[in-house]
């Protein structure tokens, strides 16, 4: 019986997974997209390969995730926590998505945990939340509005005396590698946090002892996220890359490559789960900030940053209820 729960953990996990991926896709592509540096189905399709080789390069952001954050009791009643986290962030996912607003699949999934946990009156490493994932989700963005902002005015300084028309199609063709760089980014990124969801459910009923990742594990997530990402998110994608800021290749350089630095140091150094979506819309903002402060719309950066400040109530609240639905549904 815990091993057909098992196999129903594992695949909504992989449902959550193309979620983030579809929802998710205009972090990669949707700037190169805007630009004109790729075509849309081009980027899609790179991205996809960049995620499911992202994937397959690290797991402390997996650990992270899966011991981190809540404690679970053994056996069936961790398994309805896990599985209520994931529906929670699935259900934010698919909302958001709707509404065309870039929010964090990454936060909804830790949201989706946290609200499961307190439904079940169970345990929340508050401090692991707090270090892992409120301090870095509140200074990546910052982070990367800066860095895009002050590497774009370097940009503006260096090719200042160059033919505009020129300057351009360079960009273009750099592009193509900072898009590369934030799909392998977003697949290093994201993958980790649906992986560490899977081994926390197979550490709650025995079947593994320590929250290593099993290859496994790795490949299909890679292959979901892949899927999702190829299916792509088309309203979130003109939001990201048209409706913030008009973007010139120079500038959708910059955001790119600053997301895609923030996503390497923080999964690579410090193991943290941290957005991929804000780190993206924070470049863009910062990049495009420096055509003119007015440039940027920011009664539409307004909206998702209270989408953003909404994602991890919002998809505990859902987590929560699932909860408290299906133990009363099951007697669990």
């Amino acid at each position: 019986m815990d091993l057909a729960a098992v196999i129903v953990i594992v695949m909504v996990a992989l449902s959550f997974d193309f979620t983030n991926g579809f929802h998710d896709a205009a972090n990669a592509i949707a700037t190169s997209v805007s630009t004109r540096a790729l075509t849309p189905r081009a980027a899609l399709a790179m991205a996809a390969v960049m995620n499911l080789i992202g994937a397959h390069l690290g797991t402390g952001v997996a650990k992270t995730v899966g011991s981190d954050i809540i404690d679970t009791p053994t056996g069936r009643g961790g398994l309805l926590i896990v599985f209520a986290a994931l529906i929670g962030a699935i259900a934010w996912n698919l909302v958001t998505w709707r509404l065309g607003l870039p929010t964090s699949s990454s936060h909804a999934l830790i949201g989706g945990l946290v609200g499961a946990a307190l439904g079940a009156s169970s345990g929340v490493k508050w401090n692991g939340l707090v270090d892992k994932v409120v301090i870095p989700m509140l200074l990546s963005p910052l982070i990367g509005f800066a860095i895009a902002y002050l590497l774009m005015v370097a940009i503006l300084w260096l090719f200042r005396r160059s033919q505009p028309k020129a300057t351009h199609r360079r960009f273009k063709i750099a592009q193509t590698a900072s898009a590369a760089a934030m799909g392998l980014g977003h697949g290093l990124q994201d993958a980790q946090k649906t992986m560490g969801v899977i081994v926390l459910a197979m550490v709650t009923v025995g079947y593994q002892d320590g929250f290593d990742v099993p290859e496994w594990v790795i490949f299909s997530v890679a292959i979901a996220m892949a899927a999702g990402t190829y299916a792509g998110g088309w309203r979130i994608i003109r939001t990201l890359g048209r409706r913030i800021v008009h973007l010139d290749p120079p500038r959708g350089f910059a955001a790119e490559v600053t997301a895609a630095s923030v996503l390497y140091a923080t999964a690579f150094i410090w193991k943290a789960p941290i957005s991929t979506t804000q780190t993206i819309t924070a470049g863009v903002l910062g990049a495009g900030a420096t055509r003119r402060f007015s440039a940027v719309r920011w009664g539409i950066a307004r909206n998702i940053l209270v989408a953003w400040a909404l994602t991890l109530p919002g998809a505990g609240l859902v987590a929560a209820a699932t909860y408290v639905i299906a133990h009363d549904l099951f007697r669990i």
